[in-house]
């Protein structure tokens, strides 16, 4: 690569978009704010915040974010087609820099079996979006879904005329994680000598992790040429997920010798951003995760160690500080006062107005009369459960009775509160604690719940740590997750059950309010 001036490789996040659609991922309003922020402090060029047509609470967040957020482009997800696009500009305009984001298939077989057009009809269509969004802003993106797969003389054509249309930007989407290194950089090249008018859009790269190559697929674009890619934290998404943000950012910027590339992305803030959405998804990352895994600066083996102990750069090609892992858990107690613990949130990814920082601090008072010492994960257990029921108002927990043991059916008194009305229920059935604590939920909410998945995790370290109980359900065909944390696992679970509860009657009634279906939604 040449060592001239460093090229800007715009970073596009779709972590709310594209990111929100993995399995169990969803999430609420105050959540989405939540991770809007800590990706604008991250310093992404563009996030694209929603599909504002697919759902009512898609399209609220889209227009809170785009109202409340400055410094990224704010970018919304349309169709081909003039509702979609229609609905996207209203969510977007109160942005600082609004995009519009419109896409369509060209693939043979999706032009076959899935819109049962021509190609000359899918050129008509392309256009037409692309006029219809620039009516609203003059910032447009044009996606080629499935461009991977798409014939080059074809894709060539369409991307010329959405580009005569008005698109800025034009991206090339593996959307079902086909493509390899080799074959993406030829397309990309393509683009670049084949198309008369491609120096007047950016040339963008949206690339899945189906084969394990996205990262890969996303390096080989920004070489051939592409100046954006598009990315999520963690590379979470559809099926086996998107291409990471972190590994692509800290691949160019530590092979910046190769790749003669810069991102306007805070490195250090890495970390804390991709435990804040490993937090608010429900989705761990794995502790060998490249850049931001527990073990991805752990050094076990004895030669490693010994070559660590007399030069760093024998075995560390980055520096962890310079991804954000901090050496110290600050440990907090008792009388730590409140500019201490909003200091620990703001390290941690968090911003906390002040109504919610008192909430914090008074949980954090009675946390701190149950335990010695406070950590980080104990601070960040405490503020995800608040951020998660912030928004989701309904059913709180009063108190539980339980009784269980061997050979005896478990027994469990359950008082709940919903607007201040207190209702009990005594159930004694199912097969453990758990089970019962189901039980008795349903019987007062009266919504019926099947468990997909339940996980308990510790918070941080020691016997007395909180422990954070992470639920999936299943109510009539939607999916649904929960968020519970105490040093009670039991009341966890039962907070966690709760906070999925007051997920489905949020999301019920939004419908009914918009009259919208679960299938439309």
């Amino acid at each position: 690569m040449s060592d001239s001036t460093p090229r800007v490789i715009q970073i596009f996040d779709t972590t709310l978009r594209d990111g929100e659609q993995s399995p169990g991922a969803s999430m609420n309003l105050a959540e989405k704010l939540e991770v809007a922020q800590a990706l604008s402090d991250l310093g992404v060029d563009v996030m694209e915040a929603g599909f504002p047509i697919a759902s009512p609470g898609d399209f609220e967040a889209v227009r809170e974010i785009a109202t409340s957020i400055r410094g990224p482009i704010i970018c919304g997800l349309a169709r081909c087609n003039d509702g979609d696009i229609d609905r996207a500009w209203e969510a977007l305009q109160k942005a600082q820099r609004a995009r519009i984001h419109v896409f369509l298939a060209t693939s043979a077989i999706h032009r076959e079996f899935k819109l049962r057009m021509t190609q000359d009809q899918i050129v008509e269509r392309a256009v037409s979006g692309v006029k219809r969004a620039l009516s609203y802003c003059d910032d447009i993106e044009f996606s080629a879904e499935d461009a991977a797969r798409t014939e080059i003389d074809f894709l060539c054509r369409v991307v010329e005329a959405a580009i005569d249309a008005g698109a800025t930007t034009i991206n090339v989407p593996d959307t079902v994680g086909y493509t390899t290194p080799i074959e993406m950089a030829a397309r990309i090249k393509a683009l670049l000598d084949r198309v008369p008018n491609i120096d007047k859009a950016i040339l963008s790269c949206h690339c899945h992790d189906d084969l394990g190559l996205a990262v890969a697929n996303s390096l080989a674009a920004v070489a051939a040429g592409a100046r954006q890619i598009e990315c999520t934290i963690n590379g979470i998404g559809e099926r086996a997920g998107n291409c990471s943000l972190e590994e692509v950012v800290m691949a160019m910027r530590t092979r910046s010798d190769f790749y003669s590339t810069s991102t306007g992305i805070k490195s250090e803030r890495l970390v804390p951003t991709s435990r804040l959405v490993s937090k608010i998804t429900g989705m761990d990352v794995q502790r060998n995760k490249a850049i931001v895994g527990r073990n991805a600066f752990a050094h076990e083996a004895g030669i490693h160690q010994d070559g660590m102990l007399k030069d760093r750069s024998t075995y560390e090609i980055m520096r962890p500080e310079d991804v954000g892992f901090s050496k110290t858990d600050l440990v907090l107690g008792k009388h730590s006062g409140r500019a201490a613990l909003a200091d620990r949130a703001r390290e941690l990814g968090y911003r906390l107005t002040g109504e919610q920082l008192q909430a914090l601090f008074d949980q954090f008072k009675i946390l701190a009369d149950k335990k010695k010492n406070i950590f980080d994960g104990d601070v960040a257990a405490l503020i995800q459960q608040q951020i998660s029921g912030a928004a989701v108002p309904g059913w709180s927990l009063v108190a539980y009775e339980l009784a269980s043991g061997s050979g005896q059916a478990p027994s469990v008194k359950l008082t709940l509160s919903m607007e201040g009305k207190n209702s009990t229920e005594h159930v004694q059935q199912g097969d453990g604690p758990i089970d019962a604590a189901f039980w008795a939920v349903e019987k007062i909410t009266g919504i019926k719940l099947t468990c997909q998945e339940f996980r308990v995790s510790s918070a941080s370290l020691g016997r007395d740590a909180i422990g954070e109980v992470t639920v999936e359900v299943e109510h009539e065909g939607q999916s649904y997750r929960g968020m519970g944390a105490s040093t009670d696992s039991v009341e966890a679970t039962i907070l966690a059950i709760l906070n999925s509860v007051n997920r489905i009657i949020t999301e019920k009634s939004l419908r009914t309010a918009n009259k919208v279906s679960p299938q439309d939604a």
